[in-house]
């Protein structure tokens, strides 16, 4: 199998949120994740998984049907919305992907200016 533009790949944002604002991090994660269902047919898969050790951290885990999918994420309203809440209620927020991506897709992540991380595909398959 070739890997690239056209092939799924995994995201894991990891965040951690400031100790006094867990439950409007909540609220916002909340709300964000039904718009992104809502408006997003590329995203395969949108979670957010609390940390069983620290009930401070989350993880976003993302699953997109193809670059296309994360740019129309990235261009997407409340995800700005959602990263501008972030800001004032989080400490931290990471990105690995796991998957091969594009170039544009990869200057698009790196744009974000977020600490990022990418794993390249070099063997296996996909039948999401």
């Amino acid at each position: 199998m070739s890997f690239g533009a056209e092939t799924p790949f995994i995201l894991l944002a990891r965040i951690q949120v400031k100790s006094d604002k867990v439950q409007e991090y909540l609220l916002l994660a909340a709300k964000t994740d039904k718009a992104v269902e809502d408006s997003e047919p590329g995203m395969l898969h949108h979670t957010f998984d609390q940390d069983p050790e620290n009930p401070l951290c989350f993880v976003w885990s993302e699953v997109y049907k193809n670059d296309q999918a994360f740019l129309a994420h990235l261009a997407n309203p409340p995800v700005g919305a959602y990263l501008q809440g972030h800001a004032e209620l989080g400490d931290n927020f990471t990105v690995e992907v796991y998957g091969t991506v594009g170039e544009k897709c990869k200057a698009a992540m790196v744009a974000t200016g977020l600490p990022l991380k990418i794993f390249e595909s070099k063997l296996g398959y996909s039948r999401v």
